[in-house]
């Protein structure tokens, strides 16, 4: 064995476990290229004619690559639920779980929700809920990135509950706050004009004096 490892070494070829690296490697290249297509395509206009087929003549590759890929265009569109949370949930958990009191986290919070959703990323959300209509799996996945997404504001309110001695349940204002920003977040991608600031502000001030209050 050591004297064949020696022998590829002298003539360039890799060992087999340095082939095995390589190939995995130009894999997940061409999953991810896969899953880059199928963001275009679902951001599109024509996201109701989402297809595996569409996705791989995007990527340049065969049909049947694919499928080597992904089982079914529901396996692609649940990848795509999961490649978009660390956009838009992972700048949230950040803001929330980092140092400081609860006015600092909440500051930080703010100015999340008050930066307008780009318009790609706002019709990947909509696409994707359109098919959790009508696909249990990808309701399942876009749910669990949805609670991922509240549960960022319910911690916030833990903080708040902390603070106090545990003197409220931090899950409804969480749960309110996060509703009320995936609302808000609609309005703007329907009215530019809309200015989230005060609405935001008031949001998490009223729910935090609401909270508190004895």
């Amino acid at each position: 064995m050591a004297a064949d490892l020696a022998a590829e070494a002298a003539d360039g070829r890799p060992s087999p476990p340095a082939r095995t690296a390589r190939t995995s490697a130009k894999g997940e290249q061409t999953r991810a290229r896969l899953i880059a297509a199928a963001r275009t395509l679902l951001a599109g206009e024509g996201f109701a004619r989402f297809s595996t087929r569409n996705v791989a003549a995007l990527c340049g590759i065969s049909h049947g690559m694919c499928h080597y890929h992904f089982q079914d265009r529901t396996d692609l569109i649940v990848a795509v639920a999961r490649d978009i949370g660390p956009e838009w949930i992972g700048p949230m958990e950040v803001a929330v779980d980092g140092p400081g009191s609860f006015s600092e986290r909440a500051e930080r919070v703010i100015g999340l929700l008050t930066q307008p959703e780009g318009p790609d990323l706002s019709r990947l959300h909509s696409a994707l809920h359109w098919f959790a209509l009508n696909d249990d799996r990808v309701r399942a996945a876009v749910d669990a990135e949805y609670r991922r997404w509240r549960d960022c504001f319910v911690r916030l309110f833990q903080v708040l509950a902390d603070e106090h001695e545990g003197a409220f349940d931090p899950v409804p204002p969480g749960t309110a706050l996060a509703a009320a920003a995936d609302g808000l977040a609609a309005l703007q991608s329907l009215d530019s004009r809309v200015d989230p600031e005060p609405t935001v502000r008031v949001l998490v001030a009223g729910l935090a004096t609401a909270a508190v209050r004895p």
